[in-house]
């Protein structure tokens, strides 16, 4: 390991979703949702709930009961809001689960790696699968969306990675988080429990004093030969800019952007942030940053300037206050 990657920074997230989880009773209210950023918007009073989600009609006749998750982003949704015992499985997470959140058997034990196929997905009988992108809803991976609906099984694709036109949220904003967990509330009439949590949330975001000194930053979330990094409109966008950082490829109109390592020197930001992940993980990133002669003349690795963020906070969910609050901590520790 590089000793100059802290575990402590690696993964010292503020609690603010535990916080919020905690203090909440269990919820059973029915008031009506509100709609989200990208058009969709509950029924009225109560049961049946119908959402316009990512141009699919979903709906639910009662409270889901029996929920697969696809991807951390849903699964720590759920967790948060307290509603763990619903979920029968889970499947393509991105991390483990922070200490934050009381986790649940079925989470422990995801019964797939990457994105499930469809028998094993209807082999947990679910009423409802909650999918943190579309591509985990096609007839290759847990089924497709219609096909499903006929089964008796409704689908809910998180908001934030909607890509049909009028549907993705351009930019990504805290907004538009906060009211995909109301949505959730919604579906499972756990209204009380959302709006508690994105008043937290909120109230946590607005305590956060971003990083005043003007400092460009690269999101390097993956790839070798050529970085996958973030861009102008998605999750890493909307946490660098609540941080107080320049995002170097701000100006590509996309969530993420391949960046040719020649445009990165180029660019030579102040900071680099580093995603970390099983699969790419920072000490990999940092080791190849000094090991290649053009990146290691680079001014944040000849400084040192690393800030890291684990992957399930870096797409769009109950993580993303945490992931601002970290980065700003990790800013001040750089001494810059």
């Amino acid at each position: 390991m590089n000793p100059r990657v802290r575990p402590s920074r690696q993964y010292a997230l503020p609690a603010l979703a535990a916080a919020a989880v905690l203090s909440l009773a269990a919820c059973s209210a029915s008031a009506p949702g509100t709609a989200d950023a990208a058009g969709a918007s509950p029924a009225s009073g109560g049961f049946p709930v119908t959402l316009d989600n990512c141009g699919f009609e979903t709906q639910v006749d009662a409270p889901p009961e029996r929920v697969v998750t696809i991807k951390s982003s849903t699964t720590e949704m759920l967790l948060a809001l307290g509603l763990g015992d619903r979920i029968v499985g889970s499947a393509f997470l991105d991390g483990p689960v922070p200490d934050s959140l009381e986790s649940v058997p079925a989470v422990d034990e995801p019964f797939a790696d990457e994105a499930p196929g469809s028998e094993a997905t209807l082999a947990l009988e679910p009423d409802l699968v909650y999918a943190g992108w579309e591509s985990n809803l096609t007839a290759e991976t847990a089924g497709d969306r219609e096909t499903l609906a006929t089964l008796g099984v409704a689908t809910y694709v998180s908001p934030a990675a909607c890509k049909a036109e009028g549907y993705m949220p351009d930019p990504l904003t805290f907004d538009t988080v906060f009211a995909e967990i109301e949505e959730v509330g919604s579906l499972f009439d756990a209204d009380d429990a959302a709006a508690a949590l994105v008043t937290r949330q909120r109230a946590a975001l607005d305590a956060i004093e971003p990083d005043d000194r003007g400092l460009t930053a690269l999101w390097w979330s993956s790839g070798d030969d050529t970085p996958y990094v973030g861009a102008g409109i998605g999750a890493p966008q909307m946490i660098m800019d609540a941080a107080g950082l320049t995002n170097v490829s701000a100006g590509v109109h996309d969530t993420w952007t391949s960046l040719g390592w020649e445009n990165v020197v180029e660019a030579d930001p102040d900071v680099i942030v580093l995603v970390d992940a099983a699969w790419n993980s920072a000490d990999a990133k940092i080791e190849a940053l000094e090991s290649n002669p053009a990146t290691r003349e680079m001014s944040a690795v000849r400084g040192d300037r690393y800030v890291i963020v684990p992957f399930p906070a870096t797409e769009a969910g109950v993580r993303n206050v945490d992931a601002v609050a970290s980065v700003v901590d990790q800013l001040a520790e750089l001494g810059l």
